[in-house]
């Protein structure tokens, strides 16, 4: 999952982005509003992490002019304007949830997850596949109840997979979930991944689209 991170604090921004990579995020961070209006219309991102008081166009501006162009991106505020009046402006502008600083880690990972499942069409926190079962908190995953060792970019491909069940991801977009901007990325990195997956989790699991790029197809019954 990729997320942009819209900070002009130096030192909170960096520990966000850190924070949220040890969580196992593509995490880009820029510091104004003009360049995050960049960052959107040249990359796919599922998720948006905003400050208020940014420098030159504010935070809350920005947001509203997002959402004058129908973009549907989860927007979570992360500000320290904590007045009832400021979350209700927020919130009312298109935010879709709002945390003020100072704040836990631990507790932006969740509100993130929530903002994820709820986008996916999710209730449960936890992914259900059949006899495949992913904890997105725990980043741990099952297979007919028992425990399958996948690494964090594996990790990350399937849950791409999963909560976008029945539509075709292109190879660009699972990359795209992969790296941040300073990240060096590896040559055939997704096709390596999809292996592996394919390997541990079964070869029926994930399908190839040809000139497209891969898919697991919803349940039956869903």
């Amino acid at each position: 999952m990729r997320l942009l991170v819209v900070e002009d604090d130096t030192l909170l921004g960096d520990g966000v982005r850190a924070g949220l990579s040890q969580q196992g995020y593509a995490v880009d961070w820029v510091e104004h509003a003009e360049a995050a209006q960049l960052a959107l219309e040249t990359g796919e991102y599922d998720l948006l992490i905003l400050d208020l008081g940014l420098p030159g166009m504010s935070g809350l501006e920005f947001l509203t002019r997002l959402r004058e162009t129908g973009e549907d991106l989860p927007v979570l505020i992360l500000t320290a304007r904590d007045a009832v009046s400021d979350r209700i402006t927020g919130l009312d502008s298109g935010a879709d949830d709002y945390l003020t600083k100072p704040f836990e880690l631990e507790e932006l990972g969740a509100r993130i997850r929530a903002l994820l499942r709820r986008r996916s069409g999710r209730a449960s926190p936890i992914i259900r596949h059949g006899d495949l079962v992913m904890d997105p908190a725990a980043h741990e995953v099952t297979l007919r109840g028992e425990p399958v060792d996948i690494s964090p970019r594996e990790f990350a491909i399937l849950q791409m997979l999963l909560e976008n069940r029945g539509k075709v991801m292109s190879r660009n977009r699972l990359e795209g979930g992969l790296y941040s901007w300073n990240a060096e990325v590896e040559s055939n990195t997704v096709e390596v991944h999809i292996h592996h997956l394919r390997r541990k989790l079964g070869v029926e699991l994930i399908r190839t689209i040809r000139g497209v790029g891969y898919i697991i197809d919803k349940p039956r019954e869903e």
